[in-house]
């Protein structure tokens, strides 16, 4: 009832001209989450400036569509908007998922630099789809939880182990671990069950599914920093008013550049707040760094031999070659 709602809703909003426009907006993480809050606060901008004529109404925590729909909600257009993880498209073009290649861009200076060569490729890529992107802003850089200290990757063979893209499916293999995949929301009950025994993720995600209570270490390995993306459908968009389409990329442009400070300040407090509740944070032995490296060396390998050109054009802006 809830999704043949916003259809309909959307459905007069693309198709007649009205004075004022609701768009619903499906988002994967809980209200807790900065990407969460950031998005609200993007849509508090866009209506405070069209002077409520567009009012952008989130759905967060996947209440409206889950995670893996919420794309192709957008292109169908069932929504005009949403919020996904970019590398979960992975499996359309290598293109979307360079951000999550292990130790590829470890900083926010590099993940930025990989952003400003990866925008253009998928662009264009989303484009073909009837989609164009408004902003995205990373995570902050992914560490290890698992129960006792991880001093080698041989430390990781049999653990069952999240996995929450291609890129971490492929690094669970290698690590001879055995990849599981679980969506945020529900990390808790995984681990609790016994269905996860390790995760690779953000501080955000750990603080927020309060992972001390199933894990005690917490090791700042920093791997990559990937990236949520928000998306519109390009037929609802061009529907809007020029002052519309204005105050939305306006918005799009502050809220960018407010999540990337929200998540360099989200990896210092996340982390304080682990070590507050009990956990371990650790810097990674040698000889982990050591094995870790070696399995990015290795991924990177691969994921050249079978990305397209548009993700090799990626690669090949990113590295200055």
């Amino acid at each position: 009832m809830i999704r043949f709602a916003a259809s309909f809703a959307v459905a007069l909003g693309l198709g007649t001209a009205v004075q004022a426009q609701s768009w619903d907006m499906p988002t994967p993480y809980g209200d807790t989450t900065f990407h969460t809050v950031n998005i609200r606060d993007f849509a508090e901008d866009v209506s405070k400036a069209t002077d409520g004529k567009l009012e952008i109404k989130v759905h967060s925590a996947g209440s409206l569509f889950p995670h893996s729909e919420i794309k192709n909600a957008v292109r169908s257009g069932q929504v005009p908007l949403g919020e996904f993880f970019l590398s979960t498209l992975s499996n359309e073009d290598l293109a979307f998922g360079v951000d999550s290649q292990p130790f590829l861009a470890t900083s926010y200076d590099q993940a930025e630099k990989l952003w400003e060569a990866q925008k253009p490729v998928i662009t264009k890529l989303l484009d073909k789809q009837g989609l164009m992107p408004l902003f995205s802003v990373p995570w902050p850089a992914q560490g290890l939880y698992t129960n006792g200290e991880i001093k080698s990757v041989d430390d990781l063979a049999g653990l069952r182990f999240r996995a929450y893209n291609p890129a971490l499916e492929e690094f669970a293999t290698l690590a001879k671990a055995a990849p599981v995949q679980v969506e945020a929301v529900d990390i808790p009950q995984a681990f609790s069950t016994g269905q996860l025994q390790a995760m690779i993720t953000s501080p955000s995600t750990g603080a927020n599914s309060k992972a001390w209570d199933f894990v005690d270490t917490y090791t700042k390995i920093d791997a990559w920093l990937p990236k949520n993306i928000v998306v519109v459908n390009k037929r609802a968009f061009d529907r809007l008013s020029e002052d519309e389409q204005k105050a939305v990329m306006d918005a799009a442009a502050t809220a960018q550049t407010r999540g990337w400070e929200m998540s360099q300040k989200e990896a210092a407090e996340k982390t304080a707040v682990m070590k507050e509740n009990g956990m371990a944070i650790v810097d990674p032995s040698p000889e982990l760094e050591e094995g870790l490296k070696k399995i990015g060396d290795e991924m990177l390998a691969s994921w050249k031999e079978k990305a397209s050109p548009d993700a090799l054009e990626v690669l090949k802006t990113y590295q200055g070659n």
